[in-house]
Formats: structure tokens, sequence, C-alpha cells
């Protein structure tokens, strides 16, 4: 015990660090399967050079480590969690080129806080790979300018092909870096280096595979990225709201104390590049050429397009960097403690759900929901089971459920990654199904009361059953339609 308290009191940054690491890896088997979870680890199962809502990275690692430890919910959340961790050790190593002892600790401290990379280690999403690519590729792209190690151009070119096989917006990182070299009077000279064009020609290899597949798709990946939302963006319909989502997202992500200190030093930044045209140096100017166009692009596209809440988080890591440089210990002591009032918060509604959430983006009751639903097809023999929402109830049943899980294709709608397995949906032509539909609001147990009218395109007879009750302990939590289906026939 002495000793564990010399170490803290002489390392303190370091146990805050493990500290809030441990508190994240004891919650991991209280989390339940979010529906992303299933959906990432039906990637998985499904082995391809890409898919049709991101590239497969993060699908990769859950077949991994789901191999290695087993088909269970502590396996996909152990995936996030130590890829996550890896980050905060690749970051630790970045920000050691730019700061101080004193301010290396207050960065590390404030990125192992927040609830950003709690997120990151409870749930399965591209951001998990791509935020630790991203950290390795700006760290060798550090090393390849600064410290002119002609190898870490070829390394961090792999690093960027692996952020983008992780997500798309990893296409910001070249963006960056000819970014930061146009701007950069002493570094500009290496827009014309060949180890700068062998770095992307590297990173454009490694992305291959996602490019290939998108080939052999007619490209509806790409198209569905961004055709889509570029047609919403270009309406320029103004709509407050999202720009106060995204505020209110970025407070909670970031915590209050540490978004305020992004918004004054970006204002900074800005102001004095617009105003004075002066540039901050090298150093800096790197830093925020992997911030201001994620960071600040993103925002000025919220008051007329739903930006979502993980869109920005590459810019945290260079973020934090700068904002690091801006604290002190009161305004640190303040990030922490809200800190941890907000994990205490979250581990309260982990583990007692005090508060439901009215959205299937949730952990809580999908094991149940299949146990149910397993019950009636013994009921009702030799029936398939499909959803209408996506993903999101197919792929948790999915995951629950030793048998094939349909989406809403079944129905002639389009169904992301469902709709590139190879399914012959013609082999179900006359069999007949359960179709399981969420009620995300609950405010009752009745039956829905009417039939969906897709349904009655596809199958010859539609009815209603009881639904389904998920309970926890004695509180009902959530409710799900099902509807039995008979003789279903495909149509093109």
């Amino acid at each position: 015990m002495n000793s564990l308290l010399y170490y803290t009191k002489k390392y303190p940054a370091i146990s805050i660090v493990i500290g809030f690491q441990l508190f994240r890896f004891i919650m991991l088997p209280f989390m339940g399967l979010m529906p992303q979870d299933a959906y990432y680890y039906f990637y998985g199962e499904h082995l391809a050079p890409s898919y049709f809502d991101h590239p497969g990275m993060i699908g990769y690692l859950l077949r991994l480590f789901t191999s290695v430890f087993g088909k269970t919910v502590w396996a996909i959340k152990l995936t996030d969690f130590v890829v996550t961790s890896l980050t905060l050790v690749s970051f630790y190593k970045l920000a050691s080129h730019f700061l101080s002892k004193r301010y290396l600790n207050y960065a590390i401290i404030l990125i192992s806080t927040t609830l950003f990379v709690s997120i990151l280690s409870f749930n399965s999403t591209p951001d998990v790979p791509l935020l630790l690519f991203w950290t390795l590729s700006i760290n060798c792209l550090y090393k390849a300018i600064f410290q002119q190690k002609k190898e870490y151009w070829i390394l961090g070119g792999i690093a960027m092909g692996l952020a983008f096989d992780s997500k798309y917006t990893a296409l910001l990182l070249p963006i960056g870096l000819i970014a930061f070299l146009f701007f950069s009077n002493r570094y500009r000279k290496l827009l014309l280096s060949p180890w700068l064009w062998i770095s992307l020609i590297i990173a454009a290899l490694v992305t291959f595979p996602v490019w290939w597949w998108n080939y052999q798709n007619n490209f509806v990946s790409f198209t569905f990225q961004s055709t889509n939302r570029t047609s919403s963006i270009s309406k320029l319909e103004i709509n407050p709201k999202y720009f106060l989502g995204a505020i209110g997202h970025q407070l909670i992500l970031l915590l209050p104390i540490l978004f305020a200190v992004f918004v004054t030093f970006t204002y900074k930044y800005i102001k004095k590049a617009l105003l004075k045209f002066k540039l901050p140096s090298n150093q800096t100017l790197f830093l925020l050429a992997f911030f201001v166009p994620t960071f600040v692009g993103f925002f000025l596209i919220t008051p007329i397009y739903w930006v979502k809440m993980n869109w920005l988080m590459p810019s945290y890591i260079t973020g934090i960097i700068i904002a690091a440089m801006f604290f002190n210990k009161k305004l640190l002591k303040t990030q922490l403690i809200i800190s941890i009032v907000f994990h205490i918060l979250i581990a309260v509604e982990i583990l007692f759900y005090i508060v439901p959430i009215k959205s299937d983006d949730t952990w809580v009751g999908w094991e149940k929901l299949a146990q149910e639903t397993k019950k009636i097809q013994k009921q009702y023999p030799n029936t398939f089971v499909f959803s209408n929402d996506n993903y999101k109830t197919s792929a948790a049943l999915n995951f629950y459920l030793d048998e094939k899980i349909y989406a809403q294709n079944i129905i002639g709608l389009p169904a992301l990654q469902f709709d590139y397995i190879g399914d012959d949906l013609t082999s179900l032509n006359g069999k007949n199904a359960l179709f399981i539909d969420s009620d995300k609001r609950f405010k009752n147990k009745n039956k829905k009361g009417e039939i969906p009218t897709e349904l009655t395109t596809y199958f010859k007879e539609v009815k209603e059953l009881e639904p389904i009750i998920i309970k926890r302990g004695n509180q009902e939590v959530r409710k799900f339609w099902v509807f039995y289906c008979a003789d279903y026939m495909y149509k093109k």
C-alpha cells in the first residue's frame, strides 16, 4: 500500500490515466451488446475487401478478437478497449514531441478523462481503429518531416492507408499534410520531395482493397457516403437545431472546459492568420493542419447539416495537444472533477439503467429479445426472421441466434451491408416469417393494431402476435411488435 501511494504521488498523471482505464475495463462485463457492435461483428462474419457503409477494419479486428476469445460480448468490448488503449499510448508518444513534461502530463490527463475515449472503449465503430491509425500517421509524419527520418515516410504512408481502411474521414490526413507543407516556409520544399509522393503512393496502395470492392460494386459505398450527403448540404436550409446539437455533442464528448479551450485557441489562431497574416510556429502549424480541416470544417456545415458527434473525433488528437498549452492546474482540476462526476453517472446508468433509453441505440434487451424470438419460432416452426430498421435489430439477432437473420431487403428496401452478402432471396419463396419491429417510444404493452402495408405486398397473409416485452428486473424497458407473415413472395 505504501509503495502504491508512493508511485501515485510520484507519477500522478499516469496514475489518473491508469485509474480511468481500470474503470473502463471493470465496466466491460456490465456493458451489453450495442447494435453497432453486432453490425460490425456481422462485417467480420462476412469477410470482404470493404463494405457498403464503411471500410472493414473494425470488422477485421472484431473477427480477430472473437476468434481468439470466443463469440462473446466481452470479447467485442475487449477489442474496443485494447485498440483505444493503444491509441492513448500512441497519443502520449506524439504529444511528447511537442510538449514539456508538465504540459505532456496535462495532455495525457485531458484525453484519457474525456467521454469520447470512454465511448470508443465501450462501443464498436469504425472510429475505434481510425483514431489509432490517425495518431500513428501523424506520429510518423512528424518524424519524417521534423526529424528527417526517411523510413517514416514509408511508415506514415502505411498508417494513412490503414486509417482510410478504417473510415473515409482519413482522407483528411493527406490533405492536412499537404496543407502544412504548403503554408510552412521552411518545409514547403518537401512538396517536391520524392519521399512525400512515395508516402502518398504507399497510402493509396494500402487502400486498394477499398477501391477494388467499390469498383466491383459500382462505387456504392463512395456514393452512399458522399453524393447523398452532398445533395442534402447543397439545399442550404438553415436549421439552428443542427448547430446547437453539434455544440451539445462536443460539450459531452470533450466536457465543457476542454471544449471551451478548443474554441478559444481556434479563434485565436484563425484571427491571427486572417487579420494579421501571421502563422504560428512550424510545430503548432503542423498540429493545426490535422485539426482545423476536421474540427472547423465540420462545424462550418452544422447550420445546414446534421453532423454526427463522432465526425470531429480525429481532430481531438492534435487539438488536445494544443489545448494542453492553454491549461493550468486550476482548469485541469476542474476538468478532472467534471469528468469524474460524468463517469460516475455513466457507471450508475450501466449498472442500474436508471434512465431508460427511448431508442434502439442501447445495450439493454437484445439477448432477451433473441430468447423470446426463439420461443415464438417454436410455436411457428420453419419461419425465418427479419426486421426493418436498417441494421440494428437484424444485426443483434444475428449475433445471438444460430441462424441467418434478414433485414429490410426482404420487403424490397435498401439494407446496407445485408444487400451485399450474396443472399438469394428467391430461395425464401413460399416460406413463412416472423417480422420483429421495435417500438422505440414504448408507452404501453398493446399491440400495434395495424398491419404494415409493406408486409402485405410481399406476404399472402400477415397477422399480429402478442408483442415481446423486455424486462430488466421488475422494470419493463423495451417493447417489440411481432408479426407472423405467411407465404413469402420475392419481388425484384
